[in-house]
């Protein structure tokens, strides 16, 4: 499943205290000056690790870290509150990571995606009538895991894209999971034309954003839509069910959960040991609803096996 209520809750990435303060702005400009151009520049690439340089770290990012550390350090000591740099608080970088915590939970949510597909597809016979849409939709799920943990190792204008635009894909195809089991088994000819129109939706999504400049409040809007029609959907239909089907609670419990959940970022509190934040512990809460979600799956598909083989003997 996808961050939903997340999309609501999270700031734009516009100009913060902390990269609006004239120490920094100073900091940043002596240091360019200092170690981007000519001999400076020489020694900088020198002495860059190659797997900063192999990530894309250059002298300028470098430039911006360590002025944002001597900040911190200013403000701490002034007694002022940690600010925002960038729309982001100051996190302590790990090798290439930028935000260690947030990437770590992000692979992770990747990981336990895969080991359910794999069990899914252990337990689960290829002649189950929703076997490849789950399959469909654990892939698209892991790619956008991916690029959280992408985004979150190494935040740039192309990764925040595909982190954004991937996790609206996550959602969408959440809401055509739904339509193909509420809808689509009966009249695959419905669930064939609602697909299309969300992956028509999906581009015109995509292109909005990528063609002009990038709309945060409408990213915002867009998805928080798209997510309470699939919550909503997804409550009504299991609500529905659920005396036939008693797996059904954990499916509601994922969608109910997450929503809970995203709630997390409202606390938006500088980063512990300058690693775990808020952010963070979201990511990582939302691990075993997704081991929670593609077990709800697995039943589901089973129990359309046993329910096909019955009418079949009748």
């Amino acid at each position: 499943m996808a961050p939903l209520l997340v999309l609501l809750l999270a700031g734009v990435a516009l100009a913060s205290r902390g990269d609006r303060e004239p120490v920094y702005r100073e900091c940043v400009s002596a240091c360019e000056q200092r170690n981007c151009t000519g001999a400076g520049l020489q020694d900088f690439r020198a002495e860059q690790p190659l797997y900063m340089r192999m990530t894309g770290w250059v002298c300028l990012d470098d430039c911006r870290y360590q002025c944002m550390w001597d900040t911190v350090s200013l403000y701490i000591r002034e007694g002022y509150a940690v600010p925002q740099f960038h729309g982001k608080w100051p996190f302590s970088r790990f090798l290439f990571f930028q935000e260690p915590a947030s990437a770590l939970a992000s692979f992770l949510n990747g990981i336990a995606i895969l080991v359910m597909l794999k069990r899914y597809r252990s337990s689960v016979p290829a002649t189950c009538p929703m076997y490849q849409t789950c399959l469909n939709f654990a892939m698209v799920s892991i790619n956008a895991w991916f690029w959280s943990t992408i985004f979150h190792t190494r935040d740039t204008a192309i990764t925040e894209k595909m982190d954004y635009f991937c996790a609206s894909a996550v959602i969408l195809h959440s809401i055509y999971l739904c339509c193909m089991r509420t809808l689509g088994l009966r009249y695959p000819s419905v669930a064939s034309i609602f697909g299309a129109l969300l992956v028509l939706l999906f581009a015109c999504h995509v292109s909005y954003l990528t063609l002009g400049r990038f709309d945060y409040s409408y990213n915002m809007l867009a998805n928080a839509s798209f997510g309470m029609v699939n919550l909503v959907w997804w409550l009504v239909w299991c609500l529905r069910r659920h005396s036939h089907q008693p797996y059904l609670w954990k499916c509601v419990l994922v969608v109910v959960l997450l929503q809970s959940l995203a709630l997390l970022e409202l606390l938006d509190f500088p980063p512990v040991l300058w690693v775990l934040d808020a952010h963070a512990l979201w990511h990582f809460s939302t691990i075993p609803l997704n081991i929670l979600f593609y077990s709800f799956l697995t039943d589901d598909s089973l129990y359309l096996l046993k329910v096909n083989s019955v009418q079949k003997l009748d």
